[in-house]
């Protein structure tokens, strides 16, 4: 084995153990110096300052969750995005392209939840 390597992962290692001991650091000092008056009040549900009314268990509809999706599904585009239109210059026709159609597929993904009717809110 190559041993001119071993000092890049003793480091990682070293810097590795840095974060875990200022994590567990950082976790005791919250123990330690946090006030600490535990009370059947603050047990309590809270709902943005009104009195909380029903059970706290509640089902949440699947429909949250496509936006979620769609949301995220979205977000990753405009990651891809941005960049590649910063140095579009630099790409050519080729790049133009091949993002064109990446667009394309996620534009006839919208068009397909919409017309499923996934986008309207019920």
């Amino acid at each position: 084995m190559d041993t001119s390597r071993l000092g890049d992962y003793a480091a990682f290692g070293v810097l590795l153990l840095a974060g875990f001991a200022f994590v567990a650091a950082a976790m005791a000092a919250n123990a330690l110096l946090r006030p600490s008056a535990p009370s059947r009040a603050k047990g309590s549900a809270y709902e943005c300052g009104v009195d909380p009314v029903g059970g706290d268990w509640a089902q949440v509809h699947i429909r949250f969750y496509v936006y979620a999706f769609l949301f995220v599904l979205f977000a990753v585009e405009a990651v891809f995005l941005f960049p590649w239109a910063a140095v579009f210059r630099a790409f050519g026709a080729t790049a133009a392209a091949e993002m064109g159609l990446f667009v394309g597929v996620l534009a006839l993904g919208l068009a397909y939840a919409w017309r499923k009717g996934v986008l309207r809110w019920r």
